[in-house]
């Protein structure tokens, strides 16, 4: 659950997607502001296995989401479903921001 005041993710949101039409602009724009401000690599848990966030891509079916790396395995997961740690790295408001937007 997040602890931004709902106040603050809804500026976010209007600035975000004030130039974005439709769900699909606004996904986009979602990308975008999380790819150019998310600060990476950090690490976080996953399922209780540490592991690297690389960087974030848009999936094919149209959802954001975090590369996740761990030695040699890769896999991306869903960024409405990743862990941040604490504390939270540089960015990760726009994530935050995504969640709200999207529930």
């Amino acid at each position: 659950m997040s602890t931004w005041d709902p106040a603050v993710l809804e500026a976010l949101i209007e600035e975000v997607t004030v130039d974005a039409y439709g769900e699909d602009e606004q996904l986009t724009a979602f990308f975008t502001m999380i790819e150019e401000s998310l600060a990476v690599p950090f690490a976080t848990t996953v399922l209780g296995v540490e592991v690297n966030v690389v960087g974030v891509d848009l999936a094919e079916d149209g959802r954001v989401v975090a590369r996740c790396v761990r030695g040699p395995v890769r896999q991306d997961i869903g960024i409405l479903d990743l862990p941040l740690p604490e504390p939270a790295p540089e960015g990760s408001q726009w994530i935050e921001a995504h969640r709200y937007w999207a529930r």
